[in-house]
């Protein structure tokens, strides 16, 4: 073969070989726009590529996840959307509630990228949606539970610690509802006979604060607001609890690990899973204006044997029963 006929049959396959690149689809990349740290959300992360695996999708594979946290910087979330916007994401995933979905629904007003949340915030009293049947626009994703349960979280601590009258609410009053928990606690803080002592927590200093007054107030058992930025110091609250003989129960199961006595709270696997469900679905072509808001209603009641026996406290057997899971 002449070295010319060699060239023009080497540019042949190059060409070809580029055509045959170019006519590859593009994978798509879902923007995960979230609250927190990634800490404070591991089993969220891994729910959510299980959901999308059983839509057909994988990470790395066929489908690329762009991952944007906010870190306790609430304000940095509109800045976040818009560079995913930017990123031409073909999906956004809006993590930790309605500041994120909000956030990513603006920076979508002129480009409608579809958006998948998860929140434990009524989504249509914050406007996310128009109704949780017929979401329309493009927003839809999956409500769970979480100031519903208060009141159940306050009875289940009173069947441990007996006698308990004043409990303390640790909240994040930068967190959307935040002001609503306490008032939706008035009717079975009345019902109980207790004294309901609120904590606010925003930030280190805010929190420094908050573990003084507990040292000082004593209260007789500690209830705490699931929020990311005191899930990322659920340590830090765990031991500061332990440390002035302080029973604790969360709305969420990462404090249960990190030394909390009890938690009460949604399973937020299973949100994040059908959030992932709900995005391969949408990647495939449907819309979310025709996939209804759904409300997941899991809980679990997780309990930390070895708090109790170092608190000196005895959970009735009744209630072992009862629970999802025991540490020991």
């Amino acid at each position: 073969m002449r070295r010319r006929q060699f060239i023009t049959l080497l540019g042949g396959a190059v060409t070809l070989s580029l055509a045959a690149r170019a006519q590859q689809p593009a994978v798509p990349v879902i923007g995960w726009l979230g609250t927190g740290w990634p800490d404070s959300a591991t089993e969220q992360l891994h729910a959510f590529r299980e959901g999308l695996s059983g839509a057909g999708f994988v990470e790395g594979k066929n489908v690329a996840i762009e991952y944007r946290w906010e870190e306790g910087q609430y304000d940095l979330l509109p800045a976040l959307a818009a560079d995913l916007v930017r990123r031409k994401v073909a999906l956004i995933f809006a993590f930790g509630g309605p500041r994120p979905t909000r956030a990513a629904k603006s920076a979508t007003s002129t480009i409608p990228i579809p958006i998948v949340f998860t929140a434990a915030t009524d989504p249509v009293a914050t406007g996310l949606v128009a109704s949780l049947n017929r979401p329309g626009g493009n927003v839809t994703g999956i409500y769970s539970l979480a100031n519903e349960l208060g009141a159940k979280q306050l009875g289940l601590i009173r069947e441990v610690v007996r006698g308990a009258i004043t409990i303390a609410l640790l909240v994040n009053p930068n967190t959307p509802g935040a002001e609503a928990l306490p008032k939706d606690l008035q009717a079975a803080v009345r019902s109980l006979g207790l004294q309901l002592v609120i904590l606010s927590a925003g930030s280190e200093s805010d929190l420094d604060a908050v573990f003084a007054s507990l040292a000082q107030q004593r209260p007789d058992a500690l209830l705490i607001q699931s929020d990311g930025f005191l899930i990322h110091r659920r340590i830090q609250i765990a031991a500061t609890a332990a440390q002035h003989g302080i029973p604790a129960i969360a709305g969420s199961h990462y404090f249960a690990a990190a030394g909390v006595l009890m938690t009460y709270a949604t399973n937020v696997a299973e949100s994040s899973y059908q959030a992932g469900l709900y995005a391969g679905r949408i990647l495939k072509g449907e819309k979310p204006a025709d996939l209804p808001v759904q409300q997941s209603t899991k809980v679990e009641l997780v309990i930390n044997l070895t708090t109790a026996k170092a608190l000196g406290l005895t959970v009735p057997p009744s209630l072992l029963a009862l629970a999802d899971e025991v540490i020991e």
